[in-house]
Order: structure tokens, then sequence, then C-alpha cells
């Protein structure tokens, strides 16, 4: 059977379907008609090999208790050895309802309260909420800017950052969301050398690892062995397949000891089994959807040229950041030489979009707005043609 769900220029209106990123906009503070271009996920239908077997799964009509076997760990291995060069074992595989959740059992497993978690600002928020929320300090060695248009990573701080704040824990974005890096071999090497010199576990996420544009996404456990026994690193085919809602994540873990402590928290926690409809979206999603990957890839890339290319031709004073990987773009207005309340201000109230505000992704942030691409692309350039007329005089 071939693949059916690959037109990705077909808008799909999911308006009263308990979708958060249409149907939530009042209360969430928003215009109720807002185009929501924010949370990270598709507007695209997924493979339709997943759809099939859900549908398959949900006809045997009956729910209880589920797990998976060896089987379900080879097919995800042989995409990550497909893709990402990394053949990671059996053992190491834990399987839990979403990456956040993941990193908040980090949290728990490997700090105390009071001690400070690094991460590196602007990164997705729920980074700081996790280590806030669970009362832990966040530190943050920022990324800066440079005259290449990307990010990059300040080594110096860093180091000093973890003697200074006795850091035992420090949070990787890898791709980057939202500054849109994918991390070089080299900068990696850098970064974990410094983590294993001190003692630093890495958890890793690297759940946008199959976005990746400019590059060659590198998994962080791969490049030494020292590194592998500090890792923890967080996948999940939820990006890459549109399946958020299927609350499931695949957690990579060597180290014995590393795995028994989040281990520990899962079971403090409550957590066991997941649902069956994740397993089975996973499990065909790695087996079954490389063609509709590829085709929904090249579908992203040329959006974000698009907006590369509509942004410097007709939005003055906004600034796209390079997109390496993920498919969220960071556009900086601050050229626009408003504040931030009034930049946000057009963007809501004017422009009638629901972007994702830099503000959110810290302090660093301010003046940024991020904006989701995966969507069709005449919806896409609405949201643009929107800014345009909102900011077409503001310099």
């Amino acid at each position: 059977m071939a693949e059916r769900n690959l037109d990705f220029d077909r808008v799909i209106d999911r308006r009263n379907t308990r979708c958060l990123k249409y149907d939530f906009a009042k209360r969430r503070g928003m215009p109720e008609d807002v185009l929501p271009l924010w949370v990270a996920d598709m507007d695209f239908e997924t493979s339709s090999y997943i759809e099939d077997a859900l549908v398959e799964r949900a006809r045997e009509g009956i729910f209880g208790y589920s797990e998976v076997q060896t089987p379900y760990y080879e097919i995800v291995r042989d995409w990550m050895v497909r893709h990402h060069d990394w053949k990671p074992q059996e053992r190491w595989l834990v399987k839990t309802p979403g990456v956040v959740f993941a990193l908040a059992m980090a949290v728990k497993a490997y700090t105390e309260p009071g001690d400070a978690v690094l991460i590196q600002l602007p990164v997705y928020y729920p980074f700081s909420e996790v280590i806030n929320d669970n009362g832990r300090r966040v530190v943050s060695n920022n990324l800066y800017p440079g005259d290449d248009n990307k990010y990059h990573i300040d080594y110096e701080d860093f180091e000093q950052k973890i003697i200074q704040e006795k850091i035992k824990l420090f949070i990787l974005c890898s791709p980057h969301n939202p500054v849109g890096r994918v991390w070089t071999k080299e900068e990696l090497i850098k970064l974990g050398d410094i983590c294993v010199k001190h003692g630093v576990v890495v958890v890793s996420d690297e759940i946008h690892q199959d976005f990746v544009f400019h590059g060659r996404h590198i998994v962080f456990a791969s490049l030494k062995k020292e590194f592998e026994d500090i890792s923890i690193t967080c996948t999940s085919p939820s990006k890459t397949f549109n399946l958020a809602s299927m609350m499931m994540a695949n957690i990579f873990i060597p180290n014995r000891e590393l795995r028994h402590k989040f281990r520990k928290q899962l079971d403090a926690a409550g957590t066991s089994q997941l649902g069956v409809m994740g397993l089975v979206a996973c499990e065909t999603a790695y087996g079954y959807g490389e063609e509709w990957y590829r085709h929904v890839t090249a579908y992203i890339k040329d959006n974000i040229e698009y907006v590369r290319l509509y942004t410097e031709q007709n939005l003055t004073g906004v600034k796209m950041i390079d997109t390496e990987g993920t498919y969220l773009v960071w556009l900086d207005f601050r050229g626009t030489g408003l504040s931030v309340e009034e930049i946000e201000r057009r963007v809501v109230y004017e422009a009638k979009l629901w972007l994702d505000s830099g503000s959110i992704f810290g302090e660093a942030g301010r003046g940024f707005q991020r904006i989701n691409v995966a969507c069709p692309r005449c919806v896409l350039n609405e949201a643009l043609d929107r800014l345009k007329d909102t900011f077409e005089n503001a310099v």
C-alpha cells in the first residue's frame, strides 16, 4: 500500500478538534481570531501507515495494559543507526510519557532541592519550568549571536558557571530550539570535555534530531565513551511524525547507575506502561514512515527558505536567524526600533498572529518571535503578509 498523506499544501481545519494550537486562544489570553503558528506541532496529516495502524489497533476494542518487546527496540534502533549513525543498546532504553516529563525526572534524579541546573538561554521554556518547579535554580550559559547570523557558545563562561555554581546537571538542546543551531562535532566535544572534567551529567534533548537542513545531527553520547557514561539522550517520534498527543518518548541511558536513579524517579511518580496507541504509532513511524518523512522535511526546508527570502525582501527591521535545524524560525524584531511590548502588541492585536514571544525563552529572547513553519505554504504566506502590513511603517 502506498503512502497517501503527501499533500502538504492542503489546509486542514483543526478547529473544534480539541486542538491546543487552534481551540484555546481565548483561554490563553489571545483574541479568538488569531492565526496560530506557535506550539511545535505540524498542520500536516501524519503518515497514512501510522493512521492505518492506529485504526487497526482501535478495532481490536480492548485497551488493557500494554507493553512492547524486542522488535520495538530493534525498529527504534534501526532508525537511529540509519539516520544518526548511532546504535543504542536495548538495556539503555527507558520509555516515558514525553521528553519534558523525562527532563523533570532527570532534574529530580541527579540534583537535590536548591541545586543549580545549567541551561543555555534562550532555550525551550520547559527547561526552566522543570528546574524551578522542582525547587532547583536555573543558571544560564547564554548563547550569543555572532557575525555569521548564528548563535554560539561561550565556553569560558560555561566552565566558570559549572565551577562557581557547583553544577551537577546540564540540559543540552540539540538541535537547538528556538535559535535553530545544529551543533558541530567540535562544539559538542568542547562541551562534553568540560562536563566530563567536572563530573556533570548531561541530559541531551534531541527531539528535533530528524530536522537538519545544514550540517548533520550528531548524537552527543556517540562522540566518546566518556560522554556515553554521563548522558541521558532524549528522543521521540513526536516532532518527526507529528505525534505530540501520543505522549511517548524513548530515553537512552547507558550508565547503569544513572539509569537506576532515573527509573527510581519514574517509580516515585507512579509511571509504568505507556498508552498502547503511542507505542503502536512509534513502531509504525520508524518502521514505515520513511517516505512521508523525506517528503515533509523537503517541504519544510522550502518553507524555511521562503521565510528567509520574504523577510529579506519585505520585512524592514526584521532579521531571520539562520535556521540549520528544527521547523521553528527565530525572527529578530529589534531592528524595528519598537519596544518589546509594542512588538508583541502589534503581532497579536494588529497582525492577529499567535506566535511564541521570544521573552518566554528567557531574557535573551526579548525582541524576538518564534514562528512555526510546519504548515501549508498559503498559511505561512498569510502570516508573513500580516507581519508586513503591520510592521512596514515601523522603521
